[in-house]
């Protein structure tokens, strides 16, 4: 019996000739806006060209899963990096946004294959909000930007050869 050693997959987080979008929702743009500028930060940091990065801007959360559905059947990104706010209220309006949006975005990740990175923030107050959009508990924006581009540079290892 011959014994098979284990592979290890690494991932970089280098965005050099990688090509990102990013889904952004207008609602709550006073949280929405600094995590897209985390993003594009992380972006940039990372050697992305920031302007081979689409942005593209839809009204709410609900829109996600749709647009990032569209956005992977062109094939022209790498990954896609999913912002927006869901900030809880006084009616279940909160759970079935953000409950969708998620289920949402999952599916589209897994079906098309394309990593869709999260970072649409789920939140019992405006406080906890801004404080994930750049405030004392970081920018959950730059974090979604890094995951992207891990996943971005992992995937592809398991690819069949000359696909992207």
């Amino acid at each position: 019996m011959s014994e098979q050693a284990n592979q290890s997959f690494d991932s970089t987080l280098s965005a050099a000739g990688l090509r990102f979008a990013i889904v952004v929702s207008r609602f709550n743009s006073f949280v929405t806006e600094p995590l897209l500028a985390g993003a594009l930060d992380a972006l940039g940091k990372a050697g992305a060209d920031l302007q081979q990065v689409d942005v593209v801007r839809v009204p709410g959360a609900w829109e996600l899963p749709i647009t990032v559905r569209m956005i992977a059947a062109s094939k022209r990104h790498d990954a896609i990096i999913c912002l927006g706010a869901v900030i809880k209220g006084d009616t279940p309006h909160f759970d079935y946004v953000a409950g969708e949006a998620a289920r949402g975005i999952a599916d589209a990740s897994a079906e098309t294959g394309i990593p869709m990175a999260f970072g649409l923030l789920t939140t019992n107050t405006v406080e906890q909000a801004v404080d994930r959009a750049g405030g004392k508990d970081g920018n959950k924006g730059f974090d979604a930007a890094m995951t992207a581009i891990e996943m971005a540079n992992l995937l592809p290892k398991w690819r069949p050869f000359g696909h992207r």
